[in-house]
């Protein structure tokens, strides 16, 4: 997951500082950040489109989706809200 540690042009892919990790776009722009626990994402994850807009926020559980995903459309509505366990779709 970490293996790619810099794009092309020299801007890091992410940054990991204790337990909470950030990735980036190509430009610098924040993609996503949450914590990071043993190596897998943990927790509440959020996850933003290149123009920096909310997109995402759920929820993981030792790597996997677990617990309420919300979606957000390019109007800054809800798109959708699901509910995982265990990485497996519980509720749409």
């Amino acid at each position: 997951m970490l293996e790619k540690k810099t794009y092309a042009n020299g801007q890091p892919v992410y940054a990991l500082e204790d337990d909470h990790l950030t990735y980036f776009f190509k430009d610098g722009a924040i993609k996503s950040e949450g914590p990071f626990k043993n190596d897998q994402m943990e927790g509440k994850w959020t996850f933003y489109r290149a123009t920096g807009q909310l997109w995402q926020i759920g929820h993981f559980k030792e790597g996997k989706k677990h617990g309420p995903w919300l979606r957000y459309d390019k109007e800054g509505q809800k798109e959708y809200d699901e509910i995982f366990e265990d990485g497996k779709i519980i509720k749409k």
